[in-house]
């Protein structure tokens, strides 16, 4: 199926891209996040991460379906 990436902060800087379409056969975002972040290195355990599916929070269990449209959040500070 064909997802539509959204990256932030850090997770951004490692992937060289704010945004990216992947065509993947993962079930739900946990699964997502291992296949992306072992091909761009990136380095945060997902337990520290949030996760939203078309715009909404949800568990990292969320079944995925085609065209969904994933955002992995960091954690953000401020200054």
């Amino acid at each position: 199926m064909k997802i539509r990436l959204l990256y932030f902060a850090s997770l951004a800087d490692c992937a060289g891209c704010a945004s990216e379409d992947v065509q993947s056969a993962a079930a739900h975002p946990s699964a997502l996040y291992a296949e992306v972040g072992k091909r761009h290195g990136f380095a945060m355990d997902a337990t520290r991460l949030r996760v939203a599916v078309n715009g909404k929070l949800v568990d990292w269990l969320q079944p995925l379906a085609d065209g969904d449209e994933v955002v992995f959040l960091p954690p953000v500070s401020g200054g």
